[in-house]
């Protein structure tokens, strides 16, 4: 072999400009930037307009925090069936949203305050749990955009504009006229380290031993109407 020929001429090869290197750290800012600018998700609908009309509602993150790999995951698997069905001809609008209420938020309010909700104005911390969900908005927004989700990122759902509280009075409203809202009584699961109450899911219980136990009885003949069946539930058994 003579080591002074430059045998990398020598392998055909397609011709690109496309770059060998990666660096999708720098590079995809700029894809996000140009799809933005592009306005990609504004085009894929108009596009796609007076198609069959397919509608994703969108369960939203909480926005208390940076996305995690749930968050992160649930946004993902959305935008494949929002992709995919832009692709194969539909109408996709996808309106995006933030749950902006509840504990979560108000224990890292209070935290970042070093202080607790009996020793602070109501209005006061309602003002500011609000800016601290808006502020993660944002960021949760930029993150999800990051991770190449197309929604209509101008115009999301939050459950603390004024529009969507008096749509949810307005919806009460009607379930009252109609009959549907009724008082009884029921036990409420109550936290008394967070002073609040507490829904069924939240309850976690501890280890226990219990008596009770387990048999398994090994099928050996059926009844009459089964008997057809029975070489096929010869190595089955009933657990009581």
């Amino acid at each position: 072999m003579d080591k002074r020929k430059d045998y990398s001429k020598t392998v055909s090869l397609p011709k690109t400009d496309f770059q060998m290197k990666a660096d999708l750290a720098h590079k995809e800012p700029v894809f996000v930037e140009e799809w933005d600018s592009e306005r990609l998700y504004v085009k894929i609908c108009e596009k796609n307009k007076d198609k069959e009309k397919f509608i994703f509602h969108d369960g939203p993150p909480y926005a208390n925090a940076n996305i995690h790999i749930g968050t992160g995951l649930n946004k993902v698997l959305k935008d494949f069936i929002i992709k995919y069905r832009s692709m194969s001809g539909n109408y996709v609008p996808f309106t995006p949203g933030w749950d902006c209420h509840g504990l979560p938020i108000e224990q890292l309010v209070l935290k970042e305050m070093k202080t607790d909700k009996n020793k602070v104005d109501r209005l006061v911390f309602r003002k500011k749990a609000a800016d601290f969900a808006k502020k993660f908005i944002e960021i949760q927004k930029n993150e999800f955009k990051r991770l190449g989700v197309i929604a209509d990122w101008d115009h999301p759902y939050l459950t603390l504009d004024p529009k969507y509280e008096m749509f949810i009075v307005k919806v009460f409203g009607n379930l009252v006229e109609k009959g549907f809202i009724y008082r009884k009584k029921k036990p409420v699961y109550w936290c008394p380290t967070c002073e609040t109450a507490m829904a069924d899911a939240e309850v976690e219980y501890s280890d226990y031993s219990s008596d009770s136990i387990f048999v398994k009885f090994q099928i050996i003949s059926l009844p009459e109407p089964f008997k057809a069946k029975e070489t096929l539930l010869k190595d089955f058994s009933v657990l009581i």
